[in-house]
This record gives structure tokens, C-alpha cells and sequence, in this order.
């Protein structure tokens, strides 16, 4: 099972080093890892997707919190979220074949963020089903080059705090 762990840690040189170094060391294996800054000054948002049991989330969350810089480590995998990926994608087009391009991307509600007369760039956000089910359907057209986000999630404003680990030995 994938889980999705977020962790809030303070938003200085090496911390993400450090975390990462700690997974390779644990092996443990990254599905997806985003980092961004959140709306606390100097307070970054790690979301890590790992596969494995709830034990290895727990091993995962208990080395997290050996990191000085980790301020809590919380699983919202069971949460009701909000769950996003982003992706770029260059697909291959002809004249023939643009119009067929656009139409899938309309139907997807994804974007053309860039035209050149051989291929088009869409951007496209969502859940990764639904990424995947663009990625898929485009592959078709010839997919020149695509790059991924990784998994974003954000419990939902009503529900209860997410479980946060405790950092217990």
C-alpha cells in the first residue's frame, strides 16, 4: 500500500539532504517527494509517497524525527485530502494530428502552455489517475518528453487533524 506522509521541517541548507540520505540509508523506497515553502516563514512541506505496511510509515516517520530540523511528521493516508499532481508534457504533433490532441486535452481539463510547429506542451493537474489516463492516451501521438511533480496532498478543512506520529522510541 502506498502511504502518503507529510512532514513540516524548518527550511534551512542540508535539511532536505539529510532526510533523503535517511531514506537511502534506511532503505526505504520514494514513490514521489515534493518540497515547498508553507505559509509559516522559514517552515518547508515535505510530501513523501512510500510503499509498504504502516509499520515501515512508522520506521519512516521515527527517522524523520531523528533530523533536528523535523518539526511533525503526520500519515494522511487514511484522511479525507486533497491529493494533486502536476505534469508537463511534450507531445509529438502534425497537422494532421493537432486538432486530436487538443480535443483530449479539452476533455481532461488540462492546458496548452506551449505551441511549436512539431508538438504542443500540456500541463495537466489532478489526481494521478487522471494523469496517468492523459500520459496514456497521448502516448499515442508520440511523447517527446513529460516530467511529473509527484503527489501534493492537504487534509480537507473540515476533517480532523491528520495522524501526526509521535516521535516516541
Amino acid at each position: 500500500m502506498k502511504h502518503t506522509v507529510v512532514a513540516l521541517m524548518e527550511d534551512r541548507p542540508g535539511v532536505l539532504n539529510r532526510a533523503v540520505s535517511l531514506f537511502r540509508r534506511r532503505g526505504f523506497n520514494i514513490e514521489s517527494l515534493t518540497v515547498g515553502h508553507t505559509e509559516v516563514p522559514r517552515v518547508s512541506r515535505m510530501t513523501v509517497v512510500v510503499e509498504g505496511t504502516a509499520n515501515i510509515v512508522e520506521q519512516v516517520a521515527k527517522q524523520l524525527y531523528k533530523i533536528v530540523d523535523v518539526i511533525k511528521v503526520s500519515d494522511v493516508t487514511q484522511d479525507p485530502t486533497v491529493v494533486r499532481e502536476l505534469a508537463l508534457i511534450k507531445v509529438s504533433t502534425t497537422t494532421a494530428t493537432r486538432a486530436e490532441v487538443m480535443q483530449i486535452v479539452d476533455i481532461y481539463r488540462a492546458k496548452i502552455v506551449d505551441v511549436a510547429p512539431d508538438s504542443l506542451i500540456v500541463e495537466v493537474t489532478g489526481p494521478e489517475e487522471k494523469v496517468d489516463s492523459l500520459v496514456s492516451l497521448l502516448r499515442r501521438y508520440g511523447i517527446k518528453e513529460m516530467v511529473r511533480t509527484g503527489r501534493v496532498a492537504m487534509v480537507r478543512g473540515a476533517a480532523k487533524a491528520a495522524t501526526t506520529i509521535e516521535a516516541k522510541e
